[in-house]
């Protein structure tokens, strides 16, 4: 005897297989965003770690960056009370320049050299005065560049061939103008120590060049 099944089975399972599908389909997205909140909630995590280095980072460097500032000021300070306190020292030393520089104009100064005055200004004097001839002047400075321990670097700033005197009294002389400076005792004592002290054969024979010139 043969059975026919008139029930439409085709049609049912195909509604099974499309519910079981949608089943699969919704647990794959619901299991996606699980999935991709996870991640997100991991990388949130991360960043915020991140930021809260970072914000560490930029408050130790705020602090460092203020106690760099605070050095500078300090430097700042440092140095000007100790160019305070060198101009201190540089005004009770140059109250006694004077009298150095009286003393060696007198050692200094060679015969047929007559100064008629001279002005300090600063750490350079400006000499002026009658010599009897070009080579008086030349020993001048041959020894206000060589021999002075508080004078240094004479430069001839004019000379010029003048006459003194009236009638018979009248003389040839050369009028000449130099400038020299003159030493701290700070910059002497240091010049010692470098062994540019006067007497230095190295000092004497650049100081020669350079009168020679």
């Amino acid at each position: 005897m043969i059975k026919i099944n008139l029930l439409p089975h085709r049609e049912a399972k195909r509604k099974l297989r499309k519910a079981a599908f949608y089943k699969m389909l919704a647990l794959s997205g619901l299991c996606g965003a699980v999935l991709v909140l996870g991640i997100n909630g991991v990388f949130v995590a991360q960043i915020s770690d991140q930021n809260q280095r970072n914000d560490y980072i930029k408050a130790e460097n705020d602090k460092l960056d203020q106690q760099i500032k605070e050095i500078a000021n300090l430097r700042q300070e440092i140095e000007g009370l100790k160019a305070r306190q060198q101009a201190v020292e540089d005004l009770q030393s140059d109250r006694n320049q004077p009298v150095y520089l009286m003393d060696e104009l007198v050692k200094q100064v060679p015969e047929g050299v007559y100064l008629r005055g001279f002005k300090q200004e600063s750490q350079r004097v400006t000499l002026n005065g009658y010599a009897q001839s070009n080579e008086r002047v030349s020993e001048l400075l041959r020894n206000l560049g060589n021999n002075s321990p508080w004078l240094e670097r004479p430069d001839l700033i004019e000379i010029r061939s003048t006459a003194i005197g009236q009638g018979k009294d009248s003389k040839k002389v050369f009028d000449f103008t130099v400038n020299v400076g003159i030493k701290r005792p700070r910059d002497k004592d240091g010049a010692a120590k470098d062994g540019t002290a006067p007497g230095n054969p190295m000092l004497a024979a650049s100081a020669g060049k350079e009168t020679g010139k």
